[in-house]
């Protein structure tokens, strides 16, 4: 069973795939130690940004077709947003605008764990609220979420975990919430990704 996870922001020291990275792990080391951990960079997705006069001169470009290809061929997502002036980053909204022209429901159906985080003290929260609102009409089965506030004072970087006990215990039911819907799935047949 493989899990697609990544922090959708294109910061290399970004607190929020530190925090994805330590939640994918976890989930490994707790609840499925069978499972295998794909980390994306969306550093690694850079495109022009989305416009139709440029998907017509262009078409599709080719990281966005991987992008759609790699949330396709994962058996679960654990993904933790970045908080832009109260919605995605720019880097994450153009990556999905691209994949969004090859399909509509981008995430295919595949079972998401939703976290953020951020300095402050809401922890990400308009944009966890913005993608619990919005991914299911994109084909996202979110499974579970969690925003964990005040990264600096809560998350040690060196050790790479939470360190708050409450936060922990809070993580630690979202991810067991996800774990138990991955067992669910890993004895169904998993359908084809939609080709592109």
């Amino acid at each position: 069973m493989k899990i697609l996870v990544f922090g959708a922001s294109s910061s290399r020291e970004s607190i929020n795939r530190a925090f994805a990275r330590h939640a994918a792990h976890r989930l490994q080391s707790e609840f499925l130690g069978d499972l295998e951990i794909d980390e994306m960079d969306l550093n690694d997705y850079e495109m022009p940004i989305y416009s139709i006069d440029r998907e017509l001169e262009m078409g599709i470009p080719r990281p966005a077709q991987h992008f759609f290809e790699q949330v396709g061929g994962a058996d679960g997502l654990v993904i933790s947003y970045a908080e832009h002036n109260g919605f995605y980053s720019a880097a994450f909204k153009n990556i999905f605008d691209w994949a969004s022209r090859i399909a509509m429901k981008v995430f295919q159906g595949t079972p998401k764990l939703a976290l953020s985080t951020s300095i402050g003290s809401r922890g990400g929260a308009n944009v966890l609220r913005a993608t619990l609102e919005s991914a299911p009409h994109f084909g996202a089965e979110i499974v579970a979420s969690m925003s964990l506030p005040r990264f600096r004072d809560n998350f040690d970087v060196e050790l790479g975990r939470v360190t708050n006990e409450e936060y922990r215990s809070k993580l630690g039911l979202a991810l067991s919430q996800f774990a138990t819907r991955l067992s669910e799935i890993g004895s169904e047949p998993k359908l084809p990704a939609i080709s592109t």
